[in-house]
């Protein structure tokens, strides 16, 4: 009878956590489809920075993917610091492109400029501003399910 009610409870609890983690995988899935298409349809050559935010992104597709699959909360604490790394980068990458860094400190070398008006969707929104929201975003899902996580322990 105890193991009905605890199952029962168990339902309810992984479908709370489920919810946000989704939402994050779903939000790490269209930035990395996003990032592609730019990439391999529009033939806009990411720079050295939109570079190391893919290395943040594509992996949370991954994580929280099998952390889906598997109703493991440990995905959220493997997720988390892929995510606030990205986020860094992204904030980062965007100073750059509104020149509140200095030329000095950019760290683009050969190939795409991080600062260039190439870098805006559509001429108006900055490509780094769409990976701050997206990052911004999974952040925020993350720490929602790992509340929610913590109060099913409780």
């Amino acid at each position: 009878m105890s193991e009905e009610r605890s199952s029962q409870g168990g339902e309810g609890q992984n479908a709370a956590f489920w919810t946000p983690l989704f939402l994050a995988w779903l939000l790490a899935l269209l930035a990395t489809a996003g990032a592609l298409f730019l990439g391999e349809v529009m033939g806009k050559a990411p720079c050295v920075l939109c570079w190391y935010q893919r290395i943040a992104m594509f992996p949370l597709v991954l994580v929280l993917g099998m952390g889906l699959f598997a109703l493991d909360a440990r995905s959220v604490r493997y997720a988390l610091p892929l995510a606030g790394v990205g986020w860094g980068i992204a904030a980062y990458h965007l100073l750059i492109f509104w020149g509140v860094v200095s030329k000095d400190l950019v760290p683009c070398g050969k190939g795409s400029s991080c600062a260039d008006a190439h870098v805006q969707m559509a001429g108006v929104v900055p490509i780094p501003l769409l990976s701050l929201a997206a990052f911004t975003g999974i952040l925020v899902a993350l720490w929602v399910a790992r509340a929610r996580a913590g109060r099913a322990k409780a």
